[in-house]
């Protein structure tokens, strides 16, 4: 039998979650919609950004892929999806910030290295976007979690080779934020640009135990 509790779902958005957010849907009907953060996250099933972040209608412009990568900039035009989400948010929403976030048990990631599935033809070129942040070790599971976050790092240079992204974070229009997310334990670390390390997000801006503050700035591009 086919699941149909999605239509339950639909029932309970309209008659339950939405009379709650009417007006404000009704004015981003009026006003158009004005998100300031670009989110880039895996289609992961169990990576919810608007939960994970505390956000509602309207605050997030979201694109998600298999491993959150981002594709190269390029000048041979065609249906580029992420692409197309990465422009549009810089040039028509014109975003403040842009969040590219990896996660812990990413199978993407893990698919790095595997063999190839003949029948993924599409897959296995999308994943060659991920390939630079694979190591030539012994598979592990710190290897795959150094892996999820090098590929963070990765997807953040690419992205500075978009000439509108790179542009407005030279004028400090536009900040780019690597993320890691542990579902385990329901935690988010940054990348502090300085020492190439992850840390928890819960530190950033209070003091280290030199005394020295962690400043926001230490994890923006």
């Amino acid at each position: 039998m086919p699941d149909d509790s999605f239509l339950e779902g639909l029932r309970h958005f309209k008659e339950d979650y939405f009379p709650l957010y009417k007006d404000e849907y009704q004015k981003m009907v009026e006003d158009g919609q004005h998100p300031t953060t670009l989110f880039i996250g895996c289609s992961d099933s169990r990576i919810v950004p608007y939960l994970l972040m505390n956000k509602g209608p309207g605050e997030l412009f979201v694109v998600r892929n298999v491993g959150n990568f981002v594709p190269p900039y390029s000048a041979e035009y065609g249906y580029h999806g992420t692409c197309a989400a990465i422009e549009f948010a810089v040039l028509n929403l014109n975003v403040q910030d842009i969040i590219v976030c990896g996660h812990s048990h990413c199978g993407a990631v893990r698919a790095l290295y595997q063999p190839p599935n003949p029948e993924a033809v599409h897959l296995n070129k999308w994943l060659e976007l991920g390939q630079a942040a694979t190591l030539p070790e012994a598979l592990s599971d710190d290897t795959l979690y150094r892996t999820e976050q090098r590929s963070v790092i990765l997807q953040l240079q690419r992205l500075m080779d978009y000439p509108m992204v790179r542009e407005r974070v030279e004028k400090s229009l536009l900040y780019l934020h690597g993320w890691h997310y542990l579902i385990e334990k329901g935690e988010v670390t940054v990348l502090d640009i300085q020492s190439g390390r992850f840390v928890p997000a819960a530190e950033v801006g209070k003091k280290a135990q030199t005394g020295e503050p962690m400043l926001a700035s230490r994890y923006i591009y």
